[in-house]
């Protein structure tokens, strides 16, 4: 049986893998997608039941599609969103093979492009997007072990109250998920102890604009690099009951249990850094900043905003706050459970080229790799702070397309285009 052959294999088929296909369809390029599981897998299975989106639908959403049925403001449900992608890879004709899993890239000397070995057939590729992301394998760092005796769960895998023992939840982490999942925690009746890391703290509307407004008018989604030593802190911030900021003080003034970072454990006690109240005060002077940035916009365009000086009113610090714990026994604490929010960390191990650093990070450029051929898509900020968003995965998809519409041109070549006519006299 003959090898099928394609111009561009785009492996992933969420967020990432329909952009490039729609830009990659509107530049005439041949490409297949391959999927391992079913389109927006991630959206569907790799997400509480009742989680919504972090930015309204006006907002998150790929450029020539809105969400039909939704309020533009509405923060739509993760089943939504899964769907919109789906309707999206449709509306485009996205060639996604759902089911199939890339299970190695290797080139072909002397041919050129790639032999790709997948769970179904070989393929063979001129040019390869890896479209996986950047949310692959959900990562427990390894400090409680399993023996422990309470359940470990990663964010990712976390459904709902019910689905976890009774007794008391130890959250770690207090980026987006981490805080929306101990809110949602303590709001069930359970007591709930969250650590807190470095984070930033927008507002999530100020003055009648939802934060991701400001962001955009203030130039702030196309910073092309994070500023020095915050390149992995999180943005804490939510869209559930209709849109609230998250506000430590807040949640500990309703009976969640603040604490620093989570240092170590040893024989039933987990100890934490003494650096709480010093991650609270950076996540306020983020939020005081994003204030003063959006005011100074509006005293600078005479926009007509109402002023909103109640938004830098401050919750009454809690106790955890003023006094923070330096440790728990869990089994005191009646902690039966404990759920990492720590992040993920990429694969790609299938992709046999030298395209990556030590630490197994792409080495690349917009998404362009070291490596002639290969792409990297939908990688946080790969090429500006909101690359990790619906919109900003289709601009660099965009990008991407371009180089390789411009790598095909040349190769279209054959030498009599530079022959120059003589002017006319």
């Amino acid at each position: 049986m003959p090898v099928e052959k394609t111009d561009t294999l785009i492996v992933g088929g969420g967020q990432a893998g329909i952009a490039m296909s729609e830009h990659l369809g509107k530049a005439g390029v041949p490409h297949l997608v391959l999927e391992k599981n079913r389109t927006a897998e991630a959206w569907r299975t790799g997400r509480w039941d009742n989680l919504v989106a972090n930015g309204p639908a006006w907002h998150d959403r790929f450029p020539n599609l809105e969400f039909v049925g939704n309020d533009p403001d509405e923060f739509v449900t993760k089943d939504r969103f899964a769907q919109y992608l789906v309707d999206y890879a449709a509306m485009i004709k996205a060639p996604i093979r759902e089911g199939v899993e890339v299970l190695e890239a290797v080139r072909q000397p002397g041919k050129g492009g790639f032999l790709v070995r997948t769970s179904a057939d070989e393929i063979e590729a001129r040019r390869i997007v890896a479209a996986t992301g950047a949310f692959q394998h959900p990562v427990i760092p390894p400090i409680v072990p399993e023996t422990a005796g309470v359940t470990q769960i990663h964010s990712f895998h976390y459904k709902n109250p019910d689905q976890l023992p009774a007794g008391a939840v130890m959250v770690v982490g207090a980026g987006s998920s981490g805080a929306q999942i101990a809110d949602e925690l303590n709001r069930a009746g359970r007591k709930v102890f969250l650590s807190v890391g470095p984070h930033d703290r927008p507002p999530r509307r100020y003055r009648g604009r939802d934060f991701v407004w400001w962001l955009g008018v203030l130039g702030l989604w196309d910073m092309a690099a994070p500023a020095p030593g915050t390149e992995h802190v999180t943005i804490s911030v939510s869209g559930a009951y209709g849109g609230r900021t998250m506000d430590f003080r807040r949640l500990g003034n309703e009976g969640v249990v603040l604490t620093g970072l989570t240092k170590a454990y040893d024989n039933g006690v987990l100890s934490f850094a003494d650096d709480l109240r010093t991650n609270v005060a950076a996540g306020d002077a983020n939020y005081n900043e994003l204030l003063d940035m959006a005011d100074a916009y509006v005293a600078r365009t005479g926009l007509d905003l109402p002023e909103e000086p109640e938004a830098r009113e401050v919750f009454p610090d809690p106790n955890c706050l003023t006094h923070p714990l330096t440790s728990i026994n869990l089994a005191k604490e009646g902690v039966t459970s404990i759920i990492w929010a720590t992040g993920f960390r990429q694969d790609f191990d299938w992709l046999k080229v030298d395209a990556f650093n030590e630490k197994g990070a792409p080495i690349h450029s917009r998404g362009l790799s070291k490596e002639p051929d290969v792409y990297f898509l939908g990688l946080p900020w790969q090429s500006r702070r909101g690359s990790s968003f619906l919109w900003g995965v289709w601009h660099d998809a965009r990008h991407i397309a371009d180089q390789i519409a411009i790598q095909r041109s040349y190769l279209e070549y054959d030498g009599q285009a530079a022959i120059i006519p003589a002017a006319a006299e």
